[in-house]
């Protein structure tokens, strides 16, 4: 048995050979997708890790940062934008509290609910992230022309636009993974 991966190639070659009906290009593309990602994923894994951060709470960071100032929140927003149930929104924020990454405050407007607001640390850690992220995603299309890299986000995002219409309900988790 072998102990390595097979190329790319290798792959879709062993695939054609299964099964004959396979559109190969189809295949690479798909393939490459996926593999880039998971690729990609752990990348970013290991930077928020020298960071002291984990994916779950860069996201939190992240939907607070995209909220726009001043990064407020309810959780219940939060947790339907990544896919989560409230009691694992309850659970992220806890931890997130003891780092001081992010407020918990109750709502002015409706004292029943509470709101969560990005801390100073929480801003700074996001754009230490940002910063990190900007150099590693640099030299990962270092190799492609300024044209290409426009054509490659144009192509993707067609990409992406039909899977998100096809899939409309599918942007968050399906199950919590904290």
């Amino acid at each position: 048995m072998p102990d390595r991966q097979p190329t790319l190639d290798e792959q879709i070659a062993i695939y054609q050979r299964e099964y004959r009906d396979l559109d190969p290009q189809v295949e690479k593309v798909v393939n490459a997708l996926s593999r880039l990602d998971r690729r990609m994923n752990v990348a970013y894994g290991r930077q928020l890790g020298t960071l002291g951060l984990s994916s779950p709470e860069w996201e939190v960071l992240k939907e607070l940062v995209m909220a726009g100032s001043p990064y407020q929140l309810w959780p219940g927003t939060i947790a339907k934008r990544l896919g989560l149930t409230p009691a694992a929104m309850t659970h992220r924020i806890d931890r997130m509290l003891t780092q001081d990454l992010v407020t918990r405050e109750r709502d002015p407007d409706n004292r029943v609910r509470v709101i969560i607001g990005l801390t100073d640390t929480g801003r700074e850690k996001w754009l230490e992230v940002m910063r990190m992220a900007s150099v590693f995603e640099e030299d990962l299309l270092q190799d492609l022309s300024t044209e290409e890299r426009v054509q490659l986000g144009e192509l993707l995002t067609r990409l992406l636009r039909r899977v998100e219409h096809a899939q409309p309900d599918a942007g968050g988790r399906l199950t919590d993974l904290d």
